[in-house]
Order: structure tokens, then sequence, then C-alpha cells
């Protein structure tokens, strides 16, 4: 039975999949359900049931979010880009959409991002949903990581708002030539954003490099992830999954690993990033710090 249960679970993951990875192509439901084998005739009611929220308001708002992360951190792509990018046939009709969705016009977020539209309210997510079963500790593994010099950026306050310390710390890379591709992404989580008061909330934005940070206006500064014994567990998937992942390191894996933990935070390795790529293809490296 729960054979059964996994492998119907498993075809809505790919359906999910699909889409994610075909939001600027005009899809229909039977498509979406091809690519899955379900029946056609059944499966815009069986997602409804199954995530509460229709095949066609689940891709309205991947694309739309996709658009906002585009607009808001690939600055180099038009509104007019992003609008055909995102399926749209004009900017006026993706406009419309963007503001009745975010409250904002393409233009306003990109100019100033309010980011509550992402992080509150949110329709259902059916990745969380229908989550890959919870023991996966058998893929942690130990390694030594090198003390790592990085150029760090804190972002203090909402984690909602981490978005606008983002893009300041892409103008410092970016200013400085230390794109994603020559220089590892680090994030330092000092803290659980669901625990924790927003006041309160620290994660630190890092970039790999050997080069002295001179004083600039977004405030990055020199730092070091420092050398030691890690656990680690790679996330494939949208951030918000991670969680789970994080989840399974401190409450699955830790426990039975005899393993004491070091006095550094949990910290994750961006290997590949929405929306450079599809959300369900993008890569996290957790790691745990072990004393």
């Amino acid at each position: 039975m729960q054979a059964a249960t996994d492998q119907h679970f498993a075809r809505f993951r790919q359906a999910l999949a699909y889409i994610d990875a075909h939001l600027d192509e005009a899809l229909s439901v039977g498509q979406i359900a091809s690519a899955a084998a379900f029946s056609p005739c059944h499966f815009h009611r069986q997602f409804t049931l199954l995530f509460g929220i229709s095949v066609h308001a689940h891709m309205q708002h991947k694309r739309l979010k996709r658009a906002a992360y585009q607009l808001a951190f690939r600055t180099e792509m038009s509104v007019t880009d992003i609008a055909l990018d995102s399926g749209f046939s004009a900017p006026e009709a993706f406009s419309r959409a963007f503001k009745k969705h975010c409250g904002q016009s393409p233009s306003a977020f990109r100019q100033q991002p309010e980011w509550a539209c992402w992080t509150t309210d949110q329709p259902p997510n059916p990745a969380r949903s229908i989550a890959m079963p919870a023991d996966r500790s058998t893929e942690v593994r130990i390694i030594q990581f090198p003390a790592t010099r990085v150029a760090s950026l804190a972002h203090h306050g909402n984690p909602a708002q981490i978005g606008n310390t983002i893009r300041l710390f892409i103008a410092w890379r970016k200013a400085n030539r230390l794109p994603p591709g020559v220089s590892a992404t680090f994030n330092i989580a000092y803290h659980d954003p669901v625990s924790t008061p927003s006041a309160d909330y620290r994660m630190d934005l890092c970039a790999a490099t050997e080069m002295e940070i001179a004083p600039n206006p977004q405030g990055v500064v020199a730092a070091i992830i420092p050398t030691g014994r890690c656990a680690v567990l790679r996330h494939t998937g949208p951030d918000d999954t991670l969680r789970d992942t994080v989840m399974v390191l401190y409450n699955d894996w830790l426990p039975q690993s005899g393993e004491a933990l070091r006095d550094f935070p949990l910290y994750f390795q961006r290997v590949r990033f929405f929306p450079d790529v599809p959300e369900h293809e993008a890569v996290t490296d957790v790691f745990l710090p072990l004393a």
C-alpha cells in the first residue's frame, strides 16, 4: 500500500517538475497530465483536490514568482523580456497580472521590491504536500571543510526582506567581478527564521574570495568560514522545503550518529540558483559543523 502511495505522489512530483521546467511555454493540462502518466480527463480534479489550488493558478503563481526574482536579481533582463519569458503575449497583460498578485507594477517592484506577497498569504505549496520520504540520513557525508576566506554581508531583521540584502550583495559582486561561476556562494544561518523573532534574525551572505575587501557602500566585509569537520546533506528543490533537509540532519541523523556539534552556525553552499534554473533543480549543500 505504501509503495503504491509513494509511486502516486512521485508522479505528481513529476508533473510539478514538468511545470517548473516549462514556465515559458503555453502549457495545457493535457500536456502536464501526459508528462506524468495521468489521465487528462481526471488530472485537473486530482491536482486541485490534493493541493487545494488549480493547475492554472499554480502555473500563474510559479511564473509570477520567477518573474519577481528576475526583476529583482536579473537587472540585465528587460521587463518585456521577463513578460515573454513568463508566458505572457504582451507586457501589458504581464503588468496587470503581476500588479494584481503583488500590489506593485513590475517596474515598481524592480525599483523597490515589496517581498511580503511571496512570504505571506501564499497559495498551498504542492512541493511541501508531497515531500519525499523523511529518512534521508544515509545520504549524509562527513567532510573536512577547509578554511575559506569570504566577502560577507550580514542581513539583520525580518527574514522576509532578505531579498533586499541579496540585491545589495549582487551589486557588490558585479562591481568586483565575482559572479557565482567564479566565486562559491555561502549563507551562514545564525538563526532559525521560524523560531527567532524577526528583529533578532541574522543571516550572512558570503562569496569566497582571496581579494582584499575595500570599504564599500553596501557594507561588505572580509570574513572566514573556519576549517572543521562537517556533516553535509544536499538539498535539491526550492527554499520552501530547505528546512525539511535541515531537520533531517538535526532530528534524524545527529541523534544516531554519536557526533557532537561545534560552536559555529549551520551554513549553506548555493550550488545552483533559482531563477537561473527551475526551482525544483536548485541545489543547496547544507553543512552542520561537528566537533
